[in-house]
């Protein structure tokens, strides 16, 4: 806090002033000030709120005179990673008066969380001996993991080791991060999964081809081979056994032009509410992209056929597990009716959809569970999870645009995009210089879109908007933007 000459503050009206505030000269403070903020004139009041994200400003005063925010102020939160997805959980921290902390191996150039954050570790998410040993000397009082995959498992380590708050036990922990073992639980619980052949099936010519190939634990779509015949197959195994942690696979129908979709749960005193519910758009065969996500819309056009027919035997199983708090992220294909599960989470996926959830219905998921692992309150909640999924009638988008191989030349309109007051979030994975590489994963993702949107009938106007405006090139003045969505499609 910096405080200039002859200001004045009245402590019999001023409860709490947040960090890297600055306080003009001869300004006189009457009420609480929010972390971040300059304030001027007599009464104090601030000048520069532009800089803060919208979804922080309304009752920002309130924020901070309430008790339960109190009881956080000046507590040390480690955030595991620091990818952009993670820089809200730091900005809900910090507007909740909490001291943040974020460790990854990777400079701040490369790490946005660690580039606002009030401090940050060059220590691997995987090294626990050391995290634990800085924690301790730093005296943590609460450590979170909250979107990235390979977070999970040592964010569980070391919040034994440290004797915190874990929103997970091992065993749900494993459940819900090997697909060979999500799979097994679904069954026994009565939820469907991707049918999937064993190789004896393989080799007795007992599969309808395609099939897909894939590790039973890893990320974005690393280690996935589509698949015609056995000769395919055997190579797409030892593919996906050296990117699976535990060196297995396992070999699944393709489901090839079934509808994708994500789910998202939070669990709240051991009750599940559902938060999102998307339908997935893929990319293009001849792009090799046809296993990676391009778009997500929200609501799903079948939210309702899901919750009457299909997400009673899903809440059955997530009960099950004896969750007290926590994230469970599901994903699966809906074909004629049923839901196909195929990939599991105890955490949430990557992308800002929380911002448009707390923007249109009030709940704020980042401070829920900033304030769970500060606290081990399995009750905490902010807002009312009650059926948010439906965002009052709005429509989120979450739009990636996917590049060719190659380096980029030219990249523009990005600041002409986020001008549109309908884009809450943009991030950008690479910059002019970069290599695009040819992998049909999420390497090849160059940028993605937040948006809030009225209707469904605003999308294709929205796709129109974003592909007239963004120009990706490489050296010899190609257009390196492919799978690009139709604009005239029925979403």
């Amino acid at each position: 806090m910096f405080v200039g000459l002859n200001a004045t503050i009245l402590s019999n009206k001023v409860s709490l002033i947040g960090r890297h505030v600055v306080i003009g000269a001869s300004a006189v403070v009457t009420k609480p000030i929010a972390p971040n903020l300059t304030v001027v004139g007599m009464p104090a009041n601030p000048i520069n709120k532009d800089n803060m994200s919208d979804y922080y400003l309304s009752d920002i005063i309130d924020m901070v005179e309430d008790q339960a925010y109190k009881d956080l102020y000046g507590k040390k939160l480690l955030i595991l990673a620091g990818a952009d997805v993670h820089k809200k959980i730091v900005r809900a921290a910090q507007e909740l008066g909490v001291y943040t902390i974020v460790t990854d191996y990777l400079s701040p150039e490369d790490s946005p969380a660690k580039q606002i954050a009030d401090e940050y570790w060059m220590l691997d998410i995987t090294d626990i001996d050391a995290i634990v040993e800085r924690a301790r000397k730093e005296k943590i009082d609460g450590v979170l993991a909250f979107c990235i995959d390979p977070a999970q498992l040592p964010y569980l380590k070391v919040c034994n080791k440290l004797g915190i708050p874990c929103y997970g036990t091992q065993t749900q922990f494993h459940i819900l991060t090997d697909k060979r073992l999500f799979k097994d639980y679904c069954k026994e619980h009565g939820v469907d999964v991707v049918p999937e052949y064993t190789i004896e099936d393989v080799k007795q010519n007992k599969v309808t081809y395609p099939v897909l190939v894939k590790p039973t634990n890893s990320r974005g779509s690393r280690g996935q081979t589509v698949c015609n015949n056995y000769l395919e197959i055997e190579s797409a195994i030892n593919i996906a056994k050296k990117e699976s942690n535990d060196n297995n696979y396992l070999i699944e129908r393709y489901m090839s032009g079934k509808q994708d979709m994500s789910f998202s749960y939070v669990v709240i005193g051991g009750t599940p509410y559902l938060l999102k519910i998307g339908d997935r758009y893929l990319g293009n065969v001849e792009d090799n992209l046809d296993r990676q996500h391009i778009a997500t819309v929200l609501p799903s056009k079948r939210a309702e056929e899901y919750r009457n027919n299909i997400e009673p035997n899903v809440i059955k199983m997530i009960k099950s597990l004896g969750i007290k708090f926590g994230a469970v992220f599901l994903q699966g294909f809906y074909d004629n009716g049923k839901v196909y599960m195929y990939d599991p989470g105890m955490r949430f996926p990557g992308g800002d959809f929380d911002i448009v959830l707390k923007n249109t219905t009030g709940y704020d998921n980042m401070k829920t569970f900033v304030r769970f692992a500060l606290t081990g309150d399995i009750n905490s909640q902010y807002g009312n999870p009650t059926e948010v999924y439906k965002l009052k009638g709005n429509i989120c988008l979450i739009l990636s645009v996917a590049l060719r191989p190659g380096k980029i030349a030219m990249f523009s309109g990005i600041e002409q995009i986020m001008k549109n007051p309908h884009v809450y979030s943009v991030c950008q994975r690479y910059k002019i210089g970069d290599v695009i590489p040819e992998t049909g994963d999420i390497k090849q993702r160059a940028v993605e879109f937040v948006v809030q949107l009225p209707d469904r009938a605003s999308i294709g106007e929205f796709l129109s908007f974003v592909y007239s405006i963004l120009d990706i090139r490489d050296e010899d003045g190609n257009d390196m933007i492919i799978s690009k969505l139709s604009t005239y499609k029925s979403f």
